[in-house]
C-alpha cells in the first residue's frame, strides 16, 4: 500500500484490562488514530461489542484472535467473525489446511485474513524448545509463502523479517508488524524488535504499536511521535 497514510499505517493495540480503559484510551487518542487491535485480552470483556462501536464510529478494527483448531472449527469461527463487519483478523500460519478452511470459511466478505507466523517474543531457542530446527527467519518466509499459497491476504511478521517476505511476495500482500518500539524505549517481553522506519522501509503496510503508546504518560503524544517516525519512513 505505497500510497496509504501515516495514520492508516498506525494499529493501536488496545490490549487492556477492561472496556473501560480502552474507550478512555479511544477517546484521548482522538483523531490522532484510525485503526486499533482488539486482542484476546479484551475480547474476554466485552471487546466484541467494543470492536463494533470503533467501526459504526468510522474506526477499522483489527480482531487479532490467532485461530487454531482443526480446519472445521476454524471455518466455521471465521464465518462467523466476518459477519462482524470488520477489516483484519489473525490465524496461526502453521498448515495449509487451517488456512484453506480460514479462506472458506471468509467466503465472499472482505475481512482480511492474516497468518500469524513466529510471534515476535520467540527465538531461535524458543523454537528448539518447541521441536523447530528453523531459525525464525526462515520459518516466517516458510509460512508465508504458505499464506500466500492458501489465499490468505498477509501476515504477521516482525520487522526483522519484513523485507525477505516483501521480496518473495511481491507488492499486494499485506505485511502487519508488531515489536514496534523506539529506539533507546524499553523492549518489554518482545524479542524480534525494530524501530518504525526499518519495518515500514522494509515493506511493512502496517505496524501494531501497544504499550508505548497506551501506558504512555501522554498517549495522543506518543502515537504523534509515531506517526512522526512512518512519515519520515515514508
Amino acid at each position: 500500500m505505497p500510497h496509504a497514510a501515516a495514520r492508516d499505517r498506525l494499529i493501536v493495540a488496545l490490549d487492556t484490562p477492561s472496556i473501560e480503559e480502552a474507550q478512555r484510551l479511544v477517546a484521548g487518542l482522538d483523531a490522532s488514530v484510525s485503526f486499533y487491535k482488539v486482542g484476546l485480552e479484551l475480547v474476554f470483556t466485552g471487546g466484541l461489542d467494543l470492536a463494533r462501536a470503533l467501526k459504526a464510529n468510522g474506526k477499522r478494527v483489527f480482531l487479532d484472535m490467532k485461530l487454531l483448531d482443526i480446519g472445521n472449527t476454524v471455518e466455521r469461527a471465521v464465518a462467523n467473525a466476518s459477519e462482524l463487519g470488520l477489516d483484519f483478523l489473525t490465524v496461526h500460519g502453521h498448515d495449509l489446511k487451517t488456512m484453506r478452511a480460514a479462506v472458506a470459511g471468509r467466503g465472499s466478505s472482505r475481512l482480511k485474513l492474516l497468518a500469524v507466523t513466529v510471534l515476535t517474543n520467540l527465538t531461535e531457542d524458543d523454537l528448539r524448545q518447541q521441536g523447530c530446527q528453523m531459525n525464525p527467519a526462515d520459518l516466517v518466509l516458510s509460512r508465508a509463502r504458505m499464506a500466500q499459497e492458501s489465499g490468505f491476504d498477509g501476515v504477521i511478521a516482525s520487522g526483522q523479517e519484513a523485507e525477505r517476505i516483501r521480496a518473495q511476495a511481491g507488492p499486494g500482500f499485506l505485511i502487519v508488524t508488531p515489536g514496534i518500539r523506539l529506539p533507546g524505549s524499553t523492549t518489554d517481553d518482545q524479542e524480534r524488535i525494530t524501530t518504525p522506519e526499518s519495518a515500514i522501509r522494509g515493506g511493512a503496510d502496517h505496524i501494531v504499536v501497544g504499550r508505548p503508546i497506551t501506558q504512555a504518560d501522554d498517549p495522543k503524544a506518543a502515537a504523534e511521535t509515531f506517526l512522526h517516525h512512518i512519515r519520515e519512513a515514508l
